[in-house]
């Protein structure tokens, strides 16, 4: 024990000595816009709180309903005592937002992600997928029996190899997953171009939407609706811990008798916990106000076509792009760290990311915008960046 101990102790030693890291940030106040930091009230700029709804009135009253009507926790499974009306509605509206046939819901998107691949295929079939996709679908699809094959990151001409190399591999059925955006990037995935592969290739496409759901496409639909593939996507699997309310739990959402399927099969579904009254009392409430409403989804594009712009203006380097994910590229992981820290210091909470999270060399801060961040807000954001991107020399004086 003592000696495992040690090892462990030196590993840890390593990232401090190579200043990498990673220190938590209590927040002394709600999940918004704007929060407090160490006494000081400080710009929200890395979190996934897309529309602004984690501390909104509405969704915090639903969470507190929740609790009054149906109680604080379940104690059980889904099949055995854990299913109560309220899961049931919100499963019918996710359903209803994505027009899809049935939604079955999981403690997170990961575990969504770990369900729906290992449990949808056998040893006689194939997953083909994107090779920086999330860490969930990476796991996801190792948990399964099936042969996987990875294509390069958007790699069209790779894809449709990978998919003709199962095929000719006598694979049953294949399936095709990829994140709809890429969450290191904000990058979209091409999905025109990957439905039509699947189509040529009679395979299923799975396109986990945590990072769109809400807040890309006219009506807030996600990646599809965005891209002009709407209905084209057979099964979605998504989070409500972004976007969607802000607290937690996934699901999938597709074919009724897929999510059939998944009810009578997948482990984790069957041996975890049903969501909590008021988390699923919030995230009905969430999806509700997308589906009445899409001022928030035009708003937080609206915030991200802004602060791309001025981030560009200023002379960083930033992708192209248009997801309210803002990758201000600075190379170095020790550099961003230090960043990140001096730009709290400046009053702008934003986070640093380098290997292994990205590749060697391509370190960045990544920021988040929202729906209820200001102008002023993304202005004064803008300046700490600079002036903090002059201290370390990332900017030209």
């Amino acid at each position: 024990m003592k000696e495992f101990l040690s090892y462990l102790e030196s590993e840890i030693d390593k990232l401090r000595e190579t200043h990498t890291l990673k220190l938590e940030v209590p927040l002394e106040s709600a999940q918004d816009h704007h929060v407090l930091v160490n006494g000081r009230r400080v710009i929200m700029l890395t979190s996934n709180n897309y529309l602004g709804l984690a501390n909104h009135e509405r969704v915090r009253n639903a969470a507190i309903k929740a609790i009054e009507q149906w109680g604080v926790g379940m104690g059980s499974v889904r099949f055995i005592c854990g299913t109560q009306l309220l899961h049931k509605q919100l499963e019918e509206t996710i359903s209803r937002f994505y027009e899809t046939e049935d939604t079955i819901l999981y403690a997170s998107c990961w575990n969504a992600n770990e369900a729906c691949f290992a449990t949808l295929t056998t040893a006689g079939d194939a997953l083909v997928s994107d090779e920086l996709n999330h860490a969930s679908i990476i796991d996801g699809t190792r948990l399964a029996k099936a042969r996987r094959y990875i294509y390069r990151h958007n790699d069209l001409a790779d894809l449709d190899a990978k998919l003709a190399h199962a095929r000719a591999e006598g694979a049953r059925f294949v399936l095709v997953i990829t994140d709809g955006v890429f969450s290191m990037e904000g990058e979209l995935a091409p999905l025109p171009e990957i439905v039509a592969a699947c189509e040529k290739h009679d395979a299923v496409l799975v396109v986990d939407d945590s990072h769109a759901t809400g807040l890309l496409g006219k009506r807030g639909r996600g990646t599809a609706e965005e891209l002009g593939v709407w209905g084209r996507v057979p099964i979605h699997t998504g989070t409500l811990g972004k976007a969607m309310g802000s607290a937690m739990g996934g699901y999938v959402t597709g074919p009724g008798v897929a999510i059939e399927t998944l009810r009578q099969r997948s482990r984790p579904y069957l041996f975890s916990n049903s969501l909590a009254p008021a988390v699923v009392g919030a995230a009905i409430e969430a999806f509700m106000m997308v589906l009445e409403d899409n001022s928030r989804t035009q708003a937080v594009q609206a915030n991200a076509r802004y602060f791309r712009a001025r981030m560009a203006d200023a002379g960083f380097r930033i992708p192209h792009g248009m997801h309210p994910i803002v990758p201000v590229i600075v190379g170095d992981t020790a550099l961003a760290l230090a960043m990140a820290k001096d730009l709290l210091a400046e009053g702008v909470y934003v986070s640093g990311f380098g290997f292994p999270v990205v590749h060697q060399g391509q370190a960045r801060l990544r920021a988040q915008i929202s729906a209820a961040h200001t102008a002023q807000d993304l202005d004064a954001a803008v300046a700490a960046f600079v002036k903090v991107a002059r201290r370390h020399s990332v900017l030209s004086t």
